[in-house]
């Protein structure tokens, strides 16, 4: 910004000096002076092709030069040859030229003050901001109304914490064995599994004042303002303890330091970690966190002192599943066995769960249905994981190409009892990923059922479409891993080639099994065809009767 302003300078004084020796040529007055006898020479030898006359020289203009005389020297009888050009004292040139330095200094010096006026009130505008920031709104507590009842399935979390909130209850009985409270507890988890509701629903156990805070809200633009919130959150608890203090996603605030400079990010960090080292000798404050990167936190967070105890709260079981299911259907009207559907939902964390029964409830809405089915939960899975998709425009052809691949994906994932309830013709995946300890044998019918599609249009068209693409893909990182990371392999390190290998044995071994049930494919073909859905229950029949 410094070099922009001086170039402005050194542009703007170039133009002054510019206008001024513009102005020095033209006035300057080049004429020779000459006496009198020179003067009349010059007019006998008729070689003056002009006579000027101004108020105080007579210049005589010849081919090659200009000449002055003093008018008081010269009588109008040597010029009655000549027509004489009388020059008036004022130039319009010269007022045209002063006019343009009059202006451009003006408008100089008014963008001047403009500028010294803009800069003022950009001063009073930072002035404002910074004080806007130190003016926040005050933190303060939030009521929590969350209870350990009202969150199902996590049993082994409520264990782990009730020591804490016992510990905020009954401070006097701990302290007497000489124990102290744990600083700060992380809960380490993906997304959705509850982390938020867990802390609430500690604060609400305890009965002591909540501080909630999001990672991000500490990232601030100025340096400085993150720390002096961090400072501000402590010393409110510290001010109403016992309490709580959450903070969500503290992956935000709280990453490795990697030497890289960006001080309002260590400065927030550093603020974090020295306030957790002893609160300054104030009890009864304790901090919960919340990540699903634990990995990428700076170790310093992560010590003993800081974050005393880690809970890892997890996917929810079948079981779980089943607790928070009757929790979210508690107040909708249904005729379902909940079982059923805590078996169709394989993968799924708490806020799925939420958003599956609220999309089974708007479902039977829309269709004035006036209770929740088995069916309509079937119908809206997909949605809540996938999201909705629409089928495209298909030719003829292409649709039959389509329902024979998902056909044989259907059958495959049946056949192998993999988890899946309802195969739309729309879907691009039918079982979703998992993170669960697999079998190898397990492994190998997914990636079966990955490459059923493509099998079964070779078998019955000789060629398959470019569709398979995505499941192919699939196929080939599972293999992949099953050989490299899992040691899968015919050795535990395994070679190039070994990929090939296994893929084709497992194409086969696919092959083997559609050319085996051509029945099953027919009926499945012909129910896609004509409702665009099949479930497992239905495929299953079908091989069964077979």
């Amino acid at each position: 910004m410094a070099k922009y302003r001086s170039n402005r300078v050194v542009l703007y004084a170039s133009a002054f000096l510019v206008i001024i020796l513009v102005l020095f040529a033209i006035l300057r007055d080049n004429a020779n002076s000459i006496t009198l006898n020179n003067a009349k020479t010059i007019l006998k030898n008729h070689s003056v092709k002009s006579v000027i006359a101004s108020d105080e020289y007579i210049y005589l203009k010849t081919d090659k030069d200009v000449y002055k005389i003093a008018s008081s020297q010269v009588t109008p009888e040597m010029f009655l040859d000549y027509e004489v050009e009388v020059r008036s004292g004022s130039s319009f040139v010269v007022y045209l030229l002063f006019l343009v330095l009059l202006l451009g200094g003006g408008s100089l010096l008014f963008r001047w003050y403009q500028k010294k006026d803009a800069i003022a009130k950009n001063k009073n505008t930072n002035n404002n901001i910074f004080g806007s920031l130190e003016e926040q709104s005050p933190i303060e507590s939030i009521k929590s109304d969350v209870t350990f009842s009202d969150i199902g399935g996590i049993s082994d979390v409520k264990i782990e914490l009730e020591e804490i909130i016992d510990f905020m209850k009954k401070p006097k009985r701990y302290k007497s064995f000489g124990a102290r409270m744990p600083r700060g507890v992380l809960l380490v988890g993906p997304p959705g599994v509850g982390k938020t509701m867990i802390a609430k629903a500690v604060a609400h156990e305890a009965g002591v004042p909540f501080y909630y805070q999001s990672g991000a809200s500490f990232v601030q633009i100025y340096v400085g303002m993150g720390a002096k919130r961090v400072h501000d959150l402590f010393q409110a608890a510290k001010n109403n303890s016992p309490s709580i203090i959450f903070i969500d996603e503290i992956d935000a605030v709280g990453k490795k330091r990697d030497g890289q400079r960006n001080d309002e990010r260590e400065a927030t960090l550093n603020q974090l970690l020295t306030e957790m080292d002893g609160f300054e000798g104030s009890s009864g404050v304790i901090v919960i966190a919340a990540t699903n990167k634990i990995d990428v936190l700076d170790s310093a967070l992560l010590r003993a002192g800081r974050f005393d105890r880690r809970v890892f709260v997890e996917l929810p079981t079948k079981r779980e599943r089943e607790s928070i299911l009757v929790k979210y259907l508690d107040k909708v009207p249904h005729e379902l066995d909940v079982k059923a559907v805590a078996n169709m939902t394989v993968g799924f964390n708490g806020a799925s769960l939420a958003a599956l029964v609220n999309e089974a409830s708007l479902l039977a809405i829309r269709q004035h249905d006036f209770q929740v089915t088995i069916e309509h939960f079937h119908q809206v899975k997909d949605k809540v994981m996938f999201g909705k998709k629409k089928l495209q425009m298909l030719s003829e052809k292409q649709k039959e190409y389509h329902v024979t691949y998902q056909a044989a994906k259907a059958i495959c994932a049946t056949y192998f009892d993999l988890p899946f309830e309802k195969l739309l013709l729309s879907n691009e995946k039918l079982t979703p990923s998992t993170d669960e300890p697999l079998i190898k044998h397990e492994l190998e019918s997914r990636v079966k059922m990955f490459l059923a599609g493509m099998v079964a249009c070779d078998i019955k068209y000789n060629e398959h479409a470019s569709s398979a693409k995505v499941d192919l893909d699939e196929a080939k990182v599972l293999v992949d891993k099953m050989l490299k990371e899992y040691g899968m392999g015919s050795f535990l390190i395994s070679n190039e080639s070994e990929q090939e290998v296994l893929m084709k044995r497992l194409y086969e071994e696919t092959k083997q099994l559609l050319d085996s049930l051509p029945e099953v494919m027919n009926s499945v073909e012909a129910v896609l065809f004509e409702r665009e859905s099949i479930t497992k229950e239905d495929v299953k029949k079908l091989i069964d009767d077979i």
